[in-house]
């Protein structure tokens, strides 16, 4: 009889500490409680007395001891514990890399076979192990896990139980040595225990937990038959046409998912018939845009669209179904019937979001009529004008002629002069003009005596025409002076809502409103180009265009206007009418104040530079004042005595004042180096030789060049990445915040440095065990106008160095900033650019000034 396969439990986590040991030992308890036989193959309790006191009575299995080159180590015995064949078995980190000799290279291997053997196996992973997440976490951490378990074998496990814990508490976990021991815990807080490391960590064990929770959900369905979407987590699907307006229904779609914390999903349907039809150019388009907001894209064929939709709705269990309005038209909707209207019926459980096609840009100005010209109708209602007017006027004279004897002439004239009416409604008074004509021809031809012949028998039938031509020319006028004052009412609301635009635009007449204000110009006027062309050094040059091909000079435009300060507006394309000029006058104002505008923004943010620049310098000349101060009156009170007679034959006495001297002169040479290079530097007459530099060897070179005997520096950064800097000005930044840590530090203390790696930074932390820094420094770092005492001490002032120093490291493209170090102090953080990864041929260092 075969044996039954154990299963598989997993305590997942974010990051050690978060309690998957300790949760195992817990569920081993609970079944040795029920009388299950359970063993503890393997616990690594990391030194943890409450992780250690869960084990009580659980059976231990001896460790396998091995020997890897001089080296003792700790495995499992993965045979010992087959032999021993217990019901469960605990076995801690499941990613865990066995040493050399053994029978298996990985512990998930040696669980692989207990399973196999019938043994149920409890185990605890974290989650930056999972293979399929190895680049993830690389990215986030800066680390790259080399024990790695593969996805499939974490997904064949019967049970997955998050240990969840927010970063917030971790880190109070951390700090209070429940994780690490002491001597870990600054670099771990500095390094991978940052709040953003354990943010991101959590959030991928959420998501990657939430995936299998569905796949389990989506078997159980599957097994039970049940189609009908369950709203156990929102999906947002969009149906795209491929029509270029689908793009504004995409981020929609995208906008309601993030507010749902939902799943974005958009799909195309291809009907049977248009298989052999052009693939809609926007396509391709729609499904980058789908990649970029992190949804995915599917195309489907089906012969009935709402029927293929709702049905991949359902299969993708969506909650949420965005459409576009219909964009046919009546005509079109009522001979094929309308897509939306199909979904909202069949739609059922789930919710149908119309949504609205964007609106279409504001037209151009009506053409207003010129006086003494007749108003000029749109061409697509000439052309139809011109269509009934002759063809449609026989037609009618023609169908009408069978009812000679019965409706007579008058009759006739009545239904012609209807028809030439409407024509002359629909086109104006030419084609009017023409159809009246041509119905004068046709009453003439089918009515009068004699019939079929344009001779006119009976004066009667002569004036009835003729009163005929009147009222048409009489409709013709009215007509034509309607249409005029209708295009002027046209006119002047478009001239209305252009002017509440421009009030509009008139909060925002900068920088930012010059593009919109040049748009709105070119696409009210019609112009092929708008432009606002400024000189500089004898030739001109586009400031802000909108349009195809603007103009080289202001000559070569259609129309030019003087905005001020060497600007000349220009419009390229049909000529300007007296009416839109005077229309153009509000347009050259609003450009005129959003130039002044720009420039009035530039010289406040001269100002305020200048400003920043003023307070700097009232700062820099203040920690001066005051760095300068004490070692002069070191000095001078140093020489009073050398002048004193009871010092003048003391030896001792003479050799200290001159140590005291040559200590004080020596800072007075680093103030002044600080101050020649900060002034240089403000200058941009200190060039930077920016190399690719191993920070570790900085380190060391600042350590080394200190000549203040305080507190002892301990530099525990090892192999961290290059950096691009100037490792010379790096030095003198870093060196005066080690003056600055070894002086404050209490005496006896170790002032450590210590490095890491976040992202794209390298991390260099100066930690102090001084007084810490009050919150108001939070809000002026470094400002040296500030001091502060801490329970009567020392007032401790942020002066030069650090001002110096901060200064120094902002020229590096770098950053300094200021922590609290755990247990009181100050840590000092350095974050450098890592240097990019090398390209060929690219140099290996730049010069910049």
């Amino acid at each position: 009889m075969a044996t039954a396969r154990g299963n598989l439990r997993i305590y997942l986590g974010a990051a050690p500490g978060v309690g998957k040991t300790y949760s195992m030992l817990e569920e081993g308890r609970r079944r040795r409680g029920r009388g299950t036989d359970v063993v503890i193959g393997f616990v690594e309790t990391h030194g943890r007395a409450r992780t250690a006191d869960q084990i009580q009575d659980l059976p231990v299995i001896p460790r396998r001891i091995c020997t890897h080159r001089g080296m003792t180590v700790e495995e499992m015995d993965i045979d010992a514990v087959l032999a021993r064949r217990p019901a469960v078995a605990l076995v801690d980190e499941l990613a865990h890399t066995n040493a050399p000799g053994s029978r298996n290279a990985k512990r998930w291997q040696d669980i692989e076979e207990m399973l196999a053997a019938g043994i149920t196996v409890v185990s605890t992973l974290n989650i930056q192990h999972l293979e399929s997440l190895n680049d993830v976490v690389a990215q986030v951490t800066g680390i790259t896990q080399r024990e790695t378990v593969p996805d499939a074998v974490v997904r064949a496990a019967e049970q997955i139980e998050l240990v969840d814990m927010t970063p917030e508490a971790l880190q109070r976990r951390m700090i209070h040595g429940n994780i690490y021991p002491p001597s870990r815990i600054d670099a771990a807080l500095g390094n991978y225990f940052r709040i953003g490391n354990l943010a991101a960590l959590r959030e991928l064990a959420l998501l990657w937990v939430a995936d299998r929770v569905e796949e389990g959900l989506d078997d159980y369905r599957l097994r039970h038959g049940i189609t009908q979407p369950w709203e156990t987590r929102e999906r947002v699907l969009v149906a795209v046409t491929g029509h270029p307006d689908d793009e504004p229904l995409v981020r929609r779609g995208a906008r309601m998912a993030a507010r749902l914390r939902g799943e974005l999903l958009a799909v195309h349907v291809r009907e049977l018939d248009a298989t052999i039809q052009a693939r809609p150019p926007a396509l391709d388009h729609l499904r980058a845009l789908t990649a970029d907001l992190g949804g995915s894209f599917t195309e489907i064929t089906g012969n009935d669209v709402p029927s293929a939709l709702l049905a991949f709705a359902a299969t993708e269990n969506a909650t949420q179904l965005v459409l576009a309005r219909s964009r046919r038209g009546w005509l079109r909707r009522w001979l094929h019937g309308s897509i939306t209207y199909e979904v909202l019926r069949r739609a059922g459980p789930i919710d149908v979001h119309i949504i609205a096609t964007p609106a279409r840009e504001p037209p151009s100005l009506p053409k207003a009529a010129h006086p003494g010209h007749p108003v000029r109708m749109p061409p697509h209602r000439r052309r139809l004008a011109w269509a009934l007017g002759t063809a449609g006027i026989a037609a009618l004279a023609t169908a009408l002629s069978p009812l000679r004897t019965v409706m007579g002439l008058p009759g006739a004239l009545l239904c012609l002069l209807l028809a030439v009416v409407a024509v002359t409604v629909l086109g104006g008074w030419r084609p009017g003009l023409t159809a009246a004509v041509i119905a004068w021809l046709a009453a003439d031809f089918f009515f009068t005596e004699p019939v079929y012949s344009l001779y006119i028998a009976d004066t009667t039938d002569i004036a009835a025409l003729i009163v005929f031509l009147a009222v048409v020319a009489v409709v013709s006028v009215l007509v034509d002076r309607l249409a005029r004052q209708t295009l002027q009412a046209a006119r002047a609301r478009a001239e209305a809502e252009t002017l509440v635009r421009l009030a509009g635009q008139t909060v925002d007449a900068g920088a930012r409103a010059l593009p919109d204000l040049l748009a709105d110009l070119r696409r009210t006027f019609g112009a092929d180009n708008a432009a606002v062309l400024v000189r500089d050094n004898n030739s001109w040059h586009p400031l802000v265009t909108d349009g195809s091909d603007p103009p080289q000079e202001p000559k070569e435009a259609r129309f030019a206007a003087e905005l001020g300060g060497g600007a000349v507006l220009t419009l390229s394309g049909p000529t300007l009418s007296g009416e839109d000029a005077r229309l153009l006058g509000p347009f050259v104002t609003q450009l005129r104040l959003a130039l002044e505008r720009v420039r009035l923004e530039g010289e406040a943010s001269g100002a305020a530079a200048l400003a920043e620049s003023n307070a700097l310098r009232a700062r820099l000349l203040e920690a001066v004042s005051r760095d300068l101060c004490t070692p002069l009156d070191t000095i001078k009170a140093a020489a009073t005595s050398l002048l004193s007679p009871e010092t003048a034959g003391d030896r001792d006495s003479t050799m200290e004042v001159h140590r005291t001297i040559d200590t004080e002169v020596d800072r007075l040479t680093h103030v002044v180096a600080n101050l020649s290079d900060m002034s240089r530097l403000q200058a941009g007459a200190l060039p930077l030789t920016m190399t690719d530099t191993d920070i570790t060897d900085v380190l060391r070179r600042a350590v080394n060049g200190l000549t203040n005997a305080g507190s002892a520096i301990a530099i525990e950064a090892r192999e961290l990445p290059a950096v691009r800097t100037d490792a010379r000005l790096l030095e003198r930044a870093i060196t005066n915040v080690m003056v600055d840590a070894q002086t404050w530090s209490p005496p006896g203390h170790t002032v450590r440095v210590q490095g890491g790696v976040s992202g794209d930074r390298v991390e260099v932390r100066v930690i102090d065990q001084g007084p810490g820094i009050p919150p108001e420094y939070r809000r002026q770092t470094f400002e040296p106008s500030q001091q502060h005492t801490t329970n009567g001490s020392r007032a401790r002032g942020l002066g030069l160095d650090l001002a110096i120093a901060q200064g120094f490291t902002r020229a590096l493209d770098g950053e300094l900033t200021v922590e609290d170090t755990p247990g009181g102090g100050t840590t000092f953080v350095f974050s450098l650019p890592r240097t990019p990864e090398p390209e060929s041929g690219a140099p290996q260092h730049t010069v910049r000034k």
